[in-house]
C-alpha cells in the first residue's frame, strides 16, 4: 500500500464515505455546531460551513447532561459516542434534540457489531432501528443506515482493523471495505433533523 492515496480504517471506511455523500444535500449546511467527544472531523466531512464551534468532551461533558441551553445549535454530533454512555441512551439522543434549534441537524454515529472496548467504558450496541427508535421524537429521519459484512470482519481479524483503506479500487482492502452486508452492520449512523 505504500503510495496509494488512503482513506479511513476498514470499519470506518465506508461509513465516512457516505457521510461525506450525504452531507452536501442536507437540508441545512451553515450554522453553530456542537461537537461532541472529539467529533469535529465531522464538520469538513460532511461540507458543514460552522459559524462557531463548541466542544463537548467526556468526562467534563456528559451526552445525557449538556450544559447548554435549549435551541442553542443548528448541529449537533457526535462519533462513536453512543455505545460509550454512562446512562440511559434515550435521554441522551433527547438532550442532542434540546440543544438544537428547530430544524437543526443531529448527526451520530457508533456501532453495533464490534468487540467490546472501553475508554473509559462500553455499554450498547445499536441497530440502525435501534437509532430510528432513539431519533422518533426528531420531526423526520434524513438518513439512517449502517456498515457493515463477515468479510470485513475476517480481515479485521488478521490485523487489518487499523489499517487505512485505499482509495484504489483495485485494492483487496478497499473492495472489503466496500462489500455491505446490510444483515451485518459493524457501525451504523442516523441523520435528524428537529
Amino acid at each position: 500500500m505504500v503510495g496509494l492515496p488512503r482513506g479511513s480504517h476498514l470499519t470506518r471506511y465506508s461509513m465516512y464515505r457516505r457521510l461525506a455523500e450525504v452531507g452536501p444535500r442536507m437540508p441545512r449546511r451553515k450554522g453553530d455546531a456542537l461537537c461532541i467527544s472529539h467529533s469535529t472531523h465531522l464538520l469538513p466531512m460532511l461540507g458543514i460551513d460552522a459559524t462557531s464551534v463548541t466542544e463537548a468532551n467526556y468526562p467534563e461533558v456528559k451526552i445525557n447532561a449538556l450544559p447548554h441551553a435549549d435551541a442553542q445549535f443548528d448541529f449537533v454530533m457526535s462519533d462513536q459516542v453512543f455505545e460509550h454512555i454512562e446512562g440511559d441512551p434515550v435521554e441522551a439522543m433527547e438532550e442532542t434534540r434540546r440543544v438544537l434549534r428547530p430544524g437543526g441537524i443531529a448527526i451520530h454515529t457508533t456501532v453495533f457489531n464490534f468487540p467490546i472496548h472501553g475508554v473509559p467504558c462500553d455499554f450498547w450496541r445499536f441497530t440502525p432501528d435501534a437509532l430510528r427508535y432513539l431519533c422518533r421524537n426528531f420531526s423526520s429521519i434524513y438518513e439512517c443506515d449502517g456498515w457493515g459484512s463477515q468479510k470485513a470482519w475476517r480481515w479485521a481479524r488478521r490485523g487489518m482493523h487499523f489499517e487505512a483503506v485505499p482509495h484504489a479500487t483495485w485494492h483487496p482492502l478497499h473492495k472489503v471495505a466496500t462489500i455491505n452486508d446490510p444483515t451485518w452492520p459493524i457501525v451504523v449512523w442516523v441523520i435528524a433533523v428537529k
